[in-house]
């Protein structure tokens, strides 16, 4: 996912002058997770970027740039580094379309490097999704494999709207397919990624190689598992989601985020009211614990396993 989201950077700093990349560390050294490197010496120091260690500075710097007519792509170097930006992001960017009425546009990505399984420690292991997708004016996306970062980075960039590009840290590594001819489906749409008969399990992001792993270990035993990525965390594509509840009656909500006040909470709500004569069990959440990310020798015990997830699968099979 690492090389595919580089790739896709490339192609957009390609088609277009007016996009720039922006972060901390981005350029000879190529980020934290090397995702920028060598971009830098191929399309020079005022095309990427190094800015000084000052997140809000570095979003109001993007904002006066996208009003200037520019595309900048903005790196946050972990996710818990994102907070001291959280007022230019929730209270200025969100708002400096509506403000003026529609005449001036927002096209600035923020990438966001998220979520557990690193071994890291605290600041580094957060999913802070939640908080931007409950805020209007921005929207939120995170990719599951290389393919859709590939074309999702590129479609975010795209936009006129502000974006939040939660990129999953723990699957920069593991390789994946890319076709580099068809993105599959637009950049706010949600899909069915596996196909099943009794249960359907929706997350995002991470979550998906945790869905897919329990929906394996559910088939060696009998369960067939539907798996639904999400993609888009806002706005929420539901349809293939409803469809597919209409299809197995029952639905588990996975993410690695804290449960309460969640974006699986809005996904049970919503779907507890739109699929309600479709439901055969309540809907069921698995998620991390609402408590701060703990040391990483515990990260195992805290982030939803395939075990929790099977777990609420028989839950969800009982009723």
């Amino acid at each position: 996912m690492a090389k595919a989201i580089t790739a896709g950077l490339r192609e957009a700093l390609r088609a277009d002058d007016k996009v720039l990349l922006m972060g901390e560390d981005i350029g000879p050294l190529g980020g934290v997770f090397r995702v920028t490197e060598g971009l830098q010496a191929e399309f020079g120091d005022h095309r990427v970027l190094d800015t000084p260690l000052a997140e809000s500075g570095i979003v109001g710097t993007a904002i006066g740039l996208a009003m200037r007519g520019y595309r900048p792509v903005i790196e946050i170097q972990f996710d818990g580094f994102i907070f001291p930006a959280f007022d230019q992001i929730t209270t200025q960017l969100s708002r400096m379309t509506l403000r003026h009425d529609g005449s001036i546009s927002m096209p600035i990505v923020i990438r966001v490097p998220y979520g557990g399984h690193i071994g890291s420690i605290e600041h580094h292991q957060e999913s802070p999704e939640a908080y931007f997708a409950h805020t209007p004016g921005l929207r939120v996306v995170s990719p599951s494999s290389p393919h859709d970062a590939y074309w999702m980075i590129q479609e975010a960039i795209a936009s006129n709207d502000p974006v939040l590009f939660f990129e999953p840290k723990s699957r920069y590594w593991p390789k994946g397919p890319v076709d580099l001819d068809h993105s599959g489906v637009p950049l706010h749409s949600s899909r069915v990624i596996r196909s099943g008969t009794d249960v359907t399990v929706v997350g995002h992001g991470a979550m998906i190689s945790t869905l897919l792993q329990a929906a394996d270990i559910a088939g060696e035993e009998g369960t067939s598992i539907e798996v639904v990525d999400l993609r888009s965390l806002s706005p929420i594509d539901y349809g293939p989601l409803l469809e597919s509840v209409g299809r197995t009656g029952r639905l588990v909500v996975a993410q690695e985020a804290y449960g309460s006040v969640s974006v699986g909470s809005e996904i049970a709500a919503t779907v507890a009211e739109r699929a309600f004569y479709s439901l055969e069990a309540p809907v069921l959440r698995v998620s991390s614990f609402d408590t701060p990310f703990p040391p990483a020798a515990l990260e195992t015990e805290y982030l939803p396993s395939p075990d929790r997830v099977l777990e609420a699968v028989d839950r969800a099979l009982a009723y």
